[in-house]
């Protein structure tokens, strides 16, 4: 069995977190590369990642998590908070980055450009919002992974009020809208959840071969 499989069993939604051990610099800068590695539809990234240490901040933002004890327990709490809409300047300034990245002319990136304006911008506002948190949610698959990976362990959470953190980080006045959480750190020894078998469908009633 590979590596990574054995990596991916190792993992598990850790509840009680170690508040004592804390995620290397190092670590993070390769977890928040894996990030900005994830995969998004024409490349567009259409979200921010937020990392937030704060204790305080993380504090306040607990109520608006059902109170649960990961968002200050973990050594680090990650909000990936996707564009509620976007107009021509994200495809814009994506064209840009390519074009300056891969030394190609703007103009020979025009007809890329708009096959990508005549699909994304006629979208209604809460179209555009639906599919930025899909491609959030793919930032946080390789997250999961990442963190796998590196033996650090990982909790994406959904069980928050979005409206709430959206208040409390001043979200809403960039046109983001927090949509998922990842609690990172080490699992507490206290942590009996750890102990559990991994429960997952059969591979045979999952995969099927056409």
């Amino acid at each position: 069995m590979s590596t990574y499989i054995d990596n991916l069993n190792w993992r598990y939604a850790t509840k009680k977190f170690d508040k004592d051990r804390k995620i290397s610099d190092n670590d993070m800068a390769t977890l928040t590369e894996a990030l900005s590695l994830s995969a998004s539809s024409y490349g567009l990234q259409p979200y921010k990642v937020l990392v937030l240490t704060d204790p305080e901040l993380r504090a306040r933002l607990q109520p608006a998590a059902w109170g649960q004890a990961q968002i200050t327990e973990a050594s680090h709490l990650i909000v990936l908070a996707n564009q509620t809409t976007f107009g021509d300047e994200l495809i814009d300034d994506y064209l840009s980055n390519v074009s300056m990245t891969r030394g190609i002319p703007p103009e020979a990136l025009k007809g890329y450009g708009e096959m990508m304006k005549s699909k994304l911008l006629p979208l209604s506002d809460p179209e555009k919002a639906a599919w930025t948190s899909r491609q959030a949610y793919i930032a946080l698959g390789n997250l999961l992974s990442a963190a796998a990976d590196l033996k650090i362990d990982a909790c994406p959470m959904e069980g928050f009020d979005p409206q709430q953190f959206n208040t409390i980080l001043d979200l809403e006045k960039e046109n983001l809208n927090a949509a998922v959480l990842v609690a990172l750190g080490y699992r507490s020894e206290e942590d009996q959840t750890q102990h559990y078998k991994k429960v997952r469908r059969p591979i045979e009633n999952l995969i099927t071969y056409l």
